[in-house]
């Protein structure tokens, strides 16, 4: 069952390292195995979202998002969009900035590195408002209570999270950007910095309301098909006539495509944190994006979705880290190494600690039923 939901992930992952260690050596190896890790931790709770929403659909709807959104997923997102940004960050044509990442890397790093703040900005500020929406958003399970509950309490405030956005980025703007021209001589970013970050924040919400009028229209659809079954009842019908498919499962579709584009931002944008390469950063992407769609498979084959409740929180968490180091590299250069060390490690810590609750869950159950035999018992022996 494994090998063959996760087999052409496998193939990928062992082709794509090889190609990047045979291509440009050992460092490129390490660094696309990172984005792959950093690429599959991110959208965990995407494949998760994928597979509760894909379950609703027949079987040819499930073979378009599987077949042509892998596609978008990969080639479309994970390779067009970085050279996108590239491109206008840096000023120069899509053609033009592949050909100078061929044929001259050593000028495409300097436009790279010339525009990384606006990069950074436009990055830290998508991520920063994912991150700030999970954090002040009431939930009923919490990773770190002592933190989050307060938060939520404070996510009650009508567009809290735009405000706080909008000041980290005026802050960025005013600290780091005016240092660097104070420190170096280098032209003030103040500017570009504060418009690329509001072209993130708009980015972000432009995405969010497509995401939410695709989810208003598909419960819509969904009402429609609730009344039709209960005529299909009144009337006799069977009910799986009117299963879920046509309008409702084509909106289901775009809804998918949109989430799984929204999703896809946090991960490209936050490979910019690790590296500049944009082959390197399509490579990693893709195999990590294999996964998370061989992962939606494999949790709709199994009819069950997330145990490990902490994960969601840890990617979130580890967007907030990126956001911030995003912001930080505007000024300050981070090692890709610590950057790609930090979200594995919020990974693994709410991994491990979704692991300790389930125990601890386990071991509650098992002393209630145990308290139960002996009352059984007792009861049992007074009536004798």
């Amino acid at each position: 069952m494994i090998f063959r939901t996760f087999g052409w992930s496998f193939a990928v992952t062992a082709l794509g390292l090889a190609f990047a260690a045979w291509q440009w050596g050992w460092e490129a190896f390490g660094v696309v195995l990172i984005l792959s890790i950093l690429e599959i931790s991110l959208s965990f709770d995407n494949a998760v979202v994928n597979a509760g929403i894909l379950k609703k659909m027949n079987a040819f709807w499930q073979r378009i998002f599987l077949s042509i959104g892998i596609l978008i997923a990969v080639f479309g997102m994970r390779l067009v969009f970085p050279v996108v940004i590239v491109a206008i960050s840096a000023e120069v044509g899509p053609i033009e900035a592949v050909q100078l990442a061929l044929e001259e890397p050593g000028r495409y790093e300097d436009l790279v590195t010339d525009a990384h703040p606006a990069i950074a900005a436009f990055g830290g500020m998508f991520l920063l408002m994912i991150f700030l929406d999970f954090i002040f958003e009431d939930r009923d399970i919490k990773w770190f209570g002592w933190l989050e509950r307060p938060l939520a309490k404070l996510g009650k405030v009508d567009m809290l999270s735009v405000c706080v956005a909008l000041i980290v980025l005026l802050l960025s703007a005013l600290t780091f950007a005016t240092h660097a021209h104070i420190s170096t001589g280098h032209a003030d970013k103040s500017a570009t910095v504060l418009l690329s970050g509001v072209a993130g924040l708009i980015t972000y919400l432009v995405v969010g309301g497509l995401s939410g009028y695709f989810e208003d229209r598909l419960e819509e659809e969904e009402e429609h098909e609730h009344e039709e079954e209960e005529k299909a009842r009144a009337e006799g019908r069977p009910v799986s006539a009117v299963a879920l498919a046509g309008k409702a499962a084509f909106f289901l579709f775009l809804y998918l495509e949109v989430l799984d584009a929204s999703f896809s931002f946090d991960g490209v944008i936050g490979a910019f944190a690790i590296t500049n390469h944009i082959f390197w950063m399509a490579l990693g992407l893709g195999i990590g994006a294999m996964y998370v769609r061989s992962l939606t498979v494999y949790l709709v084959r199994q009819g069950t979705l997330d145990d490990y409740v902490y994960l969601e929180h840890g990617a979130h968490y580890a967007i907030g880290a990126l956001a911030a180091i995003l912001l930080i590299t505007i000024q300050h250069q981070i090692s890709e190494i610590i950057t790609g060390l930090v979200g594995v490690f919020l990974i693994a810590a709410s991994f491990l600690s979704s692991v300790r609750r389930n125990r601890s869950l386990e071991t509650s159950e098992v002393k209630v039923l145990t308290s139960d035999e002996k009352d059984d018992k007792a009861e049992a022996s007074s009536g004798v």
